[in-house]
């Protein structure tokens, strides 16, 4: 017959081996699959404003290239209010009548017109204020020389943005006669017309 202390030591590692069992069963267990959690809708980013990005210009002086023969050009930031930049924005500038003007080493915008702010309330600006042009010092020497040609001026041809500041296209521009605009009208209807054609043989 076994001693009690032979049978208690059994007793304790038949428990040690069934508690091993059940650690080595619950270990072996594949874990929960986790819960996928739902991401947030995410939100749709407003369309790019094709102005204010530079891919359209703000505007463009359409008039420009009828009335004159358009060669170098410059590239000039314009001192602007606030209101003014929002207009542009909004595609309310227009420079049909405007010109540029070298005067005391300094370049000015005249006669551009640059509609009321939407929003601007009693804070708006002058429509056809004159405006500064911020050109570098040698290109202000250039145009000064250039303009004091006789026959030549600085003709704006369009107002753009980049990296979201506003910038003016100046042209040095020499008129044309009655005769040269009959011409320039007369390839602008050819050119158009030879367009359509291609436009046409392509759909067929």
């Amino acid at each position: 017959m076994p001693c009690w202390t032979t049978q208690f030591a059994e007793g304790t590692g038949l428990v040690h081996v069934a508690r091993l069992l059940r650690f080595s069963q619950y270990a072996s267990r594949p874990p929960p699959s986790a819960t996928p959690t739902q991401s947030a809708p995410s939100r749709k980013s407003a369309p790019r404003d094709p102005i204010a990005v530079g891919d359209r210009d703000a505007a463009v002086n359409r008039a420009a290239s009828h009335n004159y023969f358009l060669m170098d050009r410059y590239e000039a930031g314009v001192q602007l209010h606030g209101t003014e930049v929002k207009s542009i924005r909004e595609g309310k500038a227009n420079l049909k009548d405007s010109y540029g003007l070298v005067k005391d080493g300094e370049c000015f915008l005249l006669n551009a017109h640059i509609g009321a702010f939407s929003h601007g309330n009693t804070m708006n600006h002058e429509e056809t204020r004159t405006r500064k042009l911020l050109l570098h010092k040698e290109e202000l020497r250039k145009l000064l020389a250039v303009t004091r040609e006789k026959g030549l001026t600085l003709i704006p041809t369009r107002l753009y943005f980049r990296k979201g500041k506003v910038k003016c296209e100046l042209a040095v521009a020499k008129g044309k006669q009655d005769w040269d605009k009959r011409e320039t009208e007369r390839k602008r209807e050819a050119d158009k017309e030879a367009r359509a054609a291609i436009a046409r043989s392509q759909r067929h």
